[in-house]
């Protein structure tokens, strides 16, 4: 019988005890730190464990994530050499693109100027461009890249999706490289980021990137925090060169009070809930790698340490 430990600071342990148990009626769950006897856990379900936590379990053979972002992870130095899964599932990816989907329309619709002119009892037609004139430039063309890219282009967006190597994706124009990525950018009204957080993509949201994207494009961040140089961004709001931000994540979470961010008109925040893990929808993913772990059967969704991701 398999053990597995489930830590996290957010996440609710019943609900995923709940639908793991439909899953898998035998597996041990425990909650940390609960733990009971550390030599007999053999997985661990989590998401940003405190370190040296994981290390503490002599018999860990599967480190199970429950965010698709694994960094707060590999900056654990103690984290144990067993295979770390991330979380690939329906869910996730589709609450991933559809706020993609709602950000870009948010701006090109004009929603919070109307939003304001409701308050004001004011009726006046702001007018908008047709999607099939905007531009949508997406970095990172992983799982949920190419989700959002899907999302996006049968609404008649000129989708244009941007990864460090080549990638094909049918019906999608992609570029790649440090050459397509200054294409990209040139030719995005709007700047999704969904890409993973590594060494080589933290901070590429920055003042460079931002000089070179349309008069008055938005930028959309949805990845991870370290991706945006804050400062860079706001300059490049109060200059005037940007349109806008929604912004899901940030370098500190939460997001300090008294931060500018809060109160600035062009920027639009939410909580860290641009992909969110239910778990009636991944609880599958969850199940399908204990299993295969218990049969010995190749693992999906494998992290290559190396690379971040």
């Amino acid at each position: 019988m398999t053990t597995l430990l489930f830590v996290s600071p957010t996440d609710n342990s019943e609900a995923w005890r709940g639908e793991i148990a439909k899953r898998l009626p035998d597996l041990e769950f425990r909650v940390w730190p609960d733990a009971g006897d550390p030599a007999a856990i053999d997985c661990a379900l989590v998401w940003k464990p405190p370190p040296g936590v994981l290390a503490g379990l002599p018999n860990l053979r599967l480190i199970l994530s429950l965010g698709a972002g694994v960094e707060p992870l590999l900056a654990d130095p103690t984290l144990p050499d067993v295979p770390l899964v991330r979380m690939v599932a329906d869910g996730l990816t589709e609450d991933m693109a559809a706020y993609a989907v709602l950000q870009v329309l948010r701006w090109q619709r004009k929603v919070d100027a109307y939003t304001e002119q409701q308050r004001a009892g004011v009726w006046k037609q702001l007018g908008h461009r047709p999607a099939s004139e905007v531009r949508v430039g997406i970095l990172g063309l992983g799982v949920l890249g190419e989700a959002a890219a899907r999302a996006l282009t049968p609404l008649g967006f000129q989708v244009v999706g941007w990864s460090r190597s080549a990638k094909e994706i049918r019906g999608v124009e992609t570029l790649h490289g440090e050459d397509g990525l200054v294409a990209l950018a040139a030719r995005s009204d709007f700047l999704v980021c969904l890409l993973p957080l590594t060494d080589q993509t933290r901070g590429i949201l920055n003042a460079k990137l931002f000089a070179t994207l349309p008069q008055g494009a938005v930028v959309i961040n949805a990845a991870r925090g370290g991706h945006l140089v804050e400062a860079d961004l706001l300059a490049a709001l109060e200059s005037g060169h940007l349109g806008g931000a929604s912004l899901d994540v940030f370098a500190e979470e939460p997001l300090p009070s008294g931060h500018p961010f809060w109160t600035h008109p062009k920027v639009h925040v939410t909580p860290h809930v641009a992909g969110i893990t239910h778990p009636s929808r991944c609880a599958d993913h969850i199940a399908d790698a204990i299993r295969r772990a218990e049969t010995g059967q190749p693992l999906l969704h494998v992290v290559e340490r190396g690379r971040g991701y």
